[in-house]
């Protein structure tokens, strides 16, 4: 798949479809795209050109690693910058979990660039701030301070990036444990930061202040709790709800991999709220 150098790095994308309205899809975790080719190539025969990549620190694409601000700013920013570098703006903006945060920070940042939010399992609440911040930061942490940089690069998560992109373990080897630890450290109380908020990192001040059209399809586990999505509703002007007939789990997570059976309904959402949005030339 191809690469293009945004904003310092190289990030791995594919565009599923021939023609038609422009519309994203950021996965969850710190997933690569390949999760979505399904769902992409469902939304592509309802007349829709997708565009998946790998955000910056994830698949296929480099790592380079900076604590400034939390890390779904960052990504809506390089998306922006994706999306303009190939003449896809505007476009819809979509995302499951932390693609979905995403995709809240897009349209906060770029509110120009938004044609509409597809929104798919928002996490916010205690449990998920209680778990999140291990899945994402502490790990690392404590594995860069047993071992140093080697043991990082030896955990699943980071050993399926350098897998997927040879030259990210000469970056992470790159850095000296003490910078690694300290970044992971200021990213974690940066996420912490946001952690009581209706979204993680999204006030309800800021949900109320998006002027785009949205639509949510909450998640059923403990992390995508289903009434983190009916609250957000709420709280975004206009938006629209749809509740798959699911019901909520006590699971901790269920992998998006496991709603396959769920994806036509959802891909028929989405479509059907671009179309009704100013999807025009979309099959129908």
């Amino acid at each position: 798949m191809p690469t293009i150098a945004i904003r310092g790095v190289n990030l791995r994308y594919e565009i599923v479809g021939d023609d038609g309205p422009a519309v994203t899809l950021i996965t969850g975790g710190r997933r690569g795209y390949d999760e979505f080719l399904p769902m992409a190539r469902k939304l592509a025969a309802e007349g829709f050109r997708v565009l998946l990549h790998d955000r910056r620190n994830t698949g296929a694409s480099d790592i380079l690693m900076s604590a400034d601000e939390v890390e779904e700013a960052v990504w809506a920013d390089d998306l922006h910058a994706l999306l303009s570098e190939l003449g896809e703006v505007p476009a819809f903006i979509g995302g499951s979990s932390s693609g979905a945060r995403t995709a809240l920070f897009f349209a906060l940042r770029h509110p120009d660039a938004v044609r509409g939010l597809l929104l798919l399992r928002v996490t916010g609440g205690a449990f998920a701030a209680g778990r999140l911040p291990e899945a994402y930061y502490d790990q690392f942490i404590r594995a860069a301070q047993a071992g140093g940089m080697e043991a990082v690069c030896a955990t699943p998560e980071y050993g399926e990036r350098i897998a997927a992109n040879a030259e990210n373990q000469k970056r992470l080897m790159g850095m000296s444990a003490d910078a690694f630890i300290d970044i992971q450290t200021k990213l974690r109380d940066l996420f912490m930061a946001g952690s009581d908020l209706p979204v993680f990192g999204v006030s309800e001040a800021e949900l109320g202040s998006l002027g785009v059209p949205a639509v949510i399809v909450p998640g059923n586990d403990r992390v995508h709790d289903s009434r983190v999505g009916q609250m957000v509703h709420t709280m975004i002007p206009g938006s629209e709800l749809h509740m798959l007939p699911i019901e909520d789990s006590d699971e901790p997570v269920i992998p998006f991999t496991e709603w396959s059976d769920l994806e036509p309904e959802i891909v028929g959402v989405f479509a059907d709220f671009m179309r009704r949005h100013g999807a025009s030339g979309a099959a129908t």
